[in-house]
């Protein structure tokens, strides 16, 4: 990266079928708007990372600085060798594919790592670990973001971040059961629900279940454009 240019931060998009443009009604890659904002207000550079076929996502990280794996579907449970429950989602077979194959790179690469709601939940996928597919109290109004505290677990790269117990947006009814290979958790809501999770053998690996770009609270995102800034490794 050249001196004093932006880190180059790739967020990974949604696929979805027949979504109406004006008097089109068109496959489309979307991505909510608060994501490059959110990367945008931490000091990095936005792009966009449609599904692509698995065997790209090498080349496509290493041009990148940083990488964020963005929130939406449920993760299919053949993914981490479990049966559907009835209340799991539909199947978003294209981006588990793409994405996970982002997230091996990523790490092979030692790629500052940032995993938003199910981006978490597949990090922890990649690496071995499953989830509980449903649990109450952390989407209680269908389409609306809820809030809740999440606590720091302390000496965690998160909670260097964010030292305080906070307020965060969420969405979700899936979460961390089983942790992955060599992941640790670096915060929980007062349920105890894993509510952050952390690679401490790589240079900057962090999932969050909530999702800050609903959010005014940007330290979680800076810290990743930092990592990114500082080189391949972020170390």
């Amino acid at each position: 990266m050249a001196e004093g240019a932006r880190p180059l931060i790739g967020v990974s998009t949604y696929l979805e079928s027949a979504t109406r443009w004006g008097v089109w009604a068109l496959d489309a890659v979307l991505l909510p708007v608060g994501y490059p904002r959110l990367v945008q207000r931490a000091g990095g550079l936005a792009v966009m990372l449609p599904p692509d076929a698995p065997e790209h996502a090498a080349a496509a990280v290493a041009r990148l600085d940083g990488l964020v794996i963005a929130g939406g579907p449920d993760v299919e449970p053949v993914r981490y060798g479990a049966e559907r429950d009835p209340r799991t989602g539909p199947p978003a077979r294209e981006r588990d594919t793409w994405e996970l194959a982002l997230i091996e790179a990523a790490l092979a690469a030692d790629l500052p790592l940032l995993g938003i709601c199910r981006g978490m939940q597949l990090l922890n996928v990649a690496l071995g670990g499953t989830l509980t597919q449903h649990i109450e109290g952390h989407a209680e109004v269908v389409g609306v973001f809820g809030t809740h505290p999440v606590k720091p677990v302390p000496g965690t790269r998160y909670a260097a971040a964010v030292e305080e117990e906070t307020s965060v947006p969420a969405y979700h009814h899936q979460a961390v059961d089983r942790l992955g290979s060599g992941l640790i958790p670096s915060a929980h809501a007062a349920d105890g629900t894993v509510e952050a999770v952390e690679l401490p053998s790589a240079a900057w690996v962090l999932g969050v279940q909530w999702h800050p770009e609903m959010d005014e609270d940007v330290r979680v995102v800076r810290a990743l454009v930092e990592a990114a800034g500082l080189g391949p490794s972020g170390a």
